[in-house]
């Protein structure tokens, strides 16, 4: 059985001290986030909470392996002559006056201890408990393939934000791009070089770029929301500290290995298929005889004759099924389809997997050459919008061909933080797919 799961309580409380004891102030990394995450989301929470459970469950399979222990007591009164005579009997107090008939009122204090212990039941037990640790085994893996799904989320968060703040620094470096050519166009216009439908066309594209920003900005209070939400923190509009070029972010490499080794999700599904292999033998073994052995002390005393004494039984019980009207055989057909269904749920997930692995290659691939070409058309965008500013300023350049400039170098620039994000994030995906922690150095 996995006793791991008392090390990840201590972990996820270090790691929640550790979240509560430096304060707001200081900036977020994606491991810090991805641990306050594990220690403070819902998510995760559900997840251990499931664990324990199967933990549990499995503790209640070993029981038929530990002796039954119980305790009972009672006091009684009554002038049935059959129930006072079975007093008077237990406390020896039997004398040769006592008339049978009508024995009077006789009380009985009685204590019994009882122990009773499982000699042999079919091999139904050693089954149960298979399946109950089988069953521990999948909820761990669980357990993992949540704190996996879970970092991920982190990462796209954590992405999100840098995007929508490269975004609102684009488009409020092209407002002040273009409030320098209203600017220069209205000297322009005063002067009787432009027209005025000219510089209207510049005040309409400055309009337009300002309600771009509004947008943007809200896309990054957004974004925050969504990340003090995905880690667990409760809403605020503190404004979010991030570490700039975090280098677990930064520093996460493309692995080597090609297939899927080691996927919680595939992991849990085998060890569901032991416990469903489990439940069947279980499931066979039902018609086999119980077998088990008892012992108990008693004690009876009673103030009507003053009288007590102890006494005490042990034996063996024999119990055989002989017909329960076909439950057991219904029972073995049930137990047999679910082992069925949960043998194709795992050849289902393993295709799947595979899916994933090669949908995620390609993904990555595409976002690697998306943010080379981005990357590149930046720097053209770039020089261009240079050489279409010193034109404008000599005044050789109609305002509309600027602003047209300045309109392809924030699209290009917006273009390349989207690319770099879906790369980072490509790449995090893929690791998860291939059964690797999303990024490194944060232990759940």
């Amino acid at each position: 059985m996995n006793r791991t799961l008392p090390f990840r309580r201590a972990m996820l409380f270090a790691a929640g001290l550790f979240a509560a004891g430096t304060g707001r102030s200081e900036p977020w990394t994606v491991q810090r986030a991805v641990a306050t995450a594990l220690q403070q989301s819902p998510d995760a929470r559900i997840a251990l909470a499931r664990a324990d459970a199967a933990r549990a469950q499995a503790d209640q399979a070993d029981a038929p392996w530990r002796p039954q222990v119980s305790v009972q007591g009672g006091y009684t009164a009554t002038n049935s002559p059959m129930l006072a005579f079975g007093s008077i009997l237990n406390q020896r107090g039997f004398h040769p006056g006592i008339d049978f008939n009508h024995p009077g009122t006789i009380d009985n204090l009685n204590a019994t201890a009882t122990v009773a212990y499982n000699l042999y039941n079919g091999g139904r037990a050693d089954a149960g408990r298979a399946a109950a640790r089988a069953g521990v085994l999948a909820a761990n893996e669980d357990l993992r393939a949540a704190h996996q799904q879970l970092a991920v989320a982190v990462v796209r968060s954590v992405l999100q934000v840098n995007q929508t703040r490269q975004m609102v620094a684009a488009i409020e470096a092209a407002v002040r791009a273009h409030e320098a050519a209203r600017d220069a166009a209205r000297a322009q216009l005063d002067a009787g070089r432009l027209l005025k439908a000219d510089w209207l066309a510049v005040e309409v594209q400055l309009a337009q770029t300002r309600e771009s920003l509004t947008n943007a900005r809200h896309a990054a209070a957004l974004a925050e929301r969504t990340f003090r939400f995905v880690v667990g923190l409760d809403p605020s509009d503190e404004p979010l500290d991030l570490v700039p070029d975090d280098p677990s972010l930064s520093g996460i490499q493309t692995p080597a290995i090609e297939a899927p080794a080691g996927r919680p999700d595939l992991l849990a599904l085998q060890e569901r298929v032991r416990a469903a292999e489990a439940a069947v033998t279980a499931a066979r073994r039902s018609r086999r005889p119980n077998v088990s052995g008892f012992a108990s002390y008693h004690y009876d005393h009673g103030w009507k004759l003053d009288r007590g004494s102890d006494s005490w039984l042990a034996g063996i019980a024999l119990d055989v099924n002989v017909f329960d009207g076909g439950l057991a055989a219904a029972r073995q057909r049930q137990s047999a389809a679910e082992l069925e269904q949960a043998r194709e749920a795992l050849r289902q997930a393993s295709r799947r997997a595979a899916l994933e692995v090669s949908q995620a290659r390609l993904d990555h691939a595409s976002a690697v050459e998306r943010l080379a070409v981005s990357t590149r058309t930046v720097g053209q965008a770039e020089e261009s919008a240079l050489l279409h500013r010193a034109r404008f300023a000599s005044e050789a350049l109609l305002p509309a061909d600027l602003l047209a400039a300045e309109t392809r170098l924030i699209d290009a620039q917006l273009r390349r933080a989207v690319a770099a994000a879906d790369e980072r994030l490509a790449l995090v995906e893929l690791r998860r797919a291939l059964g690797l922690d999303p990024i490194d150095n944060v232990q759940p």
